[in-house]
């Protein structure tokens, strides 16, 4: 399931600095596009602001067909404060902004799967695809409003996964 999730994420990436280039965070003195996985960083007490983190939950396999399918679920967390120029009073149109760019990054739903284990990128015979995401309420917390989307990640497994 990693090319799966690695094909996953590097899609969503390349797609938010298309939508939005200046959606970018600073890790380790690199400025990267706003999105992080969380089990590839170090941990994080609170995940950062205007940014996207996957997190990457439950796992389900089906062996009953030709070919094995696993699924994952993948929970994408964000949060905003809003502008400092606005003195926080736009979360909520900040927050619609995210939630907008997340439903384009997931569109369309499947991207070719990927080995990255390999330099360069290895195509491999299979796509991963996924389901619409689901949207959890928005929470606030003092001056934060947050929410998740889940959205279940499928590929068939190859030869040598």
């Amino acid at each position: 399931m990693q090319n799966a999730k690695d094909s996953f994420y590097l899609a969503l990436r390349t797609r938010l600095t298309t939508i939005n280039p200046e959606r970018t965070i600073l890790v380790r003195g690199a400025l990267r596009p706003g999105i992080l996985v969380e089990e590839a960083e170090g941990p994080l007490s609170q995940i950062p602001s205007d940014v996207f983190v996957l997190r990457w939950q439950g796992l389900g396999v089906d062996v009953d067909l030709d070919s094995t399918l696993v699924a994952e679920e993948c929970e994408i967390l964000y949060q905003t404060l809003g502008t400092q120029s606005f003195g926080g009073l736009d979360r909520g149109r900040m927050l619609s902004a995210m939630d907008e760019e997340l439903l384009a990054m997931v569109q369309p739903f499947y991207t070719p799967k990927l080995n990255y284990s390999a330099t360069p990128p290895a195509t491999m015979l299979t796509q991963v695809f996924w389901d619409e995401p689901s949207f959890t309420p928005a929470v606030t917390m003092r001056d934060r409003l947050s929410r998740s989307a889940k959205v279940l990640v499928y590929s068939y497994q190859e030869q040598g996964e």
